[in-house]
């Protein structure tokens, strides 16, 4: 029975090491998402306030923190395998949660884009969300 306590020594080292990894792509997409907002924001420096822009800004964010938060997700997964404690159920289920708004207010925001892109017959020469 001593090599199925090794297998679970391993297991761990592998999901500690899998859930830092992830963590840190999360940390990783949350500090590339503001430095992408604030590429858009300086070339929407030169327009006057537009409700148009600031949608853009928002989706823009918005999707990297979603990303984020789905590699945060897979974290606390793993996290859940080897220790299954209320707290980290707590903080899987408050997580999927979170994900789960967020991900529709961006679907909200990017109706509301497509409505005014529609409206404006898409006038704005604008760089798109996925530059």
């Amino acid at each position: 029975m001593e090599w199925l306590h090794t297998l679970e020594s391993g297991l761990s080292g592998v999901v500690s090491f899998g859930k830092l990894l992830l963590e840190a792509i999360s940390v990783f997409c949350v500090l590339f998402g503001v430095v992408k907002t604030g590429q858009l924001a300086l070339k929407f420096s030169q327009f006057k306030y537009d409700e148009f822009l600031f949608i853009q800004l928002r989706i823009r964010f918005g999707v990297w923190l979603a990303l984020a938060l789905e590699f945060q997700l897979g974290a606390d997964i793993l996290a859940t395998t080897i220790a299954p404690s209320t707290g980290t159920l707590v903080r899987l289920g408050a997580i999927a949660v979170i994900r789960t708004l967020l991900n529709y207010f961006l679907n909200q925001e990017l109706e509301r884009e497509f409505e005014m892109r529609k409206k404006k017959g898409d006038e704005h020469e604008l760089p798109s969300v996925g530059e």
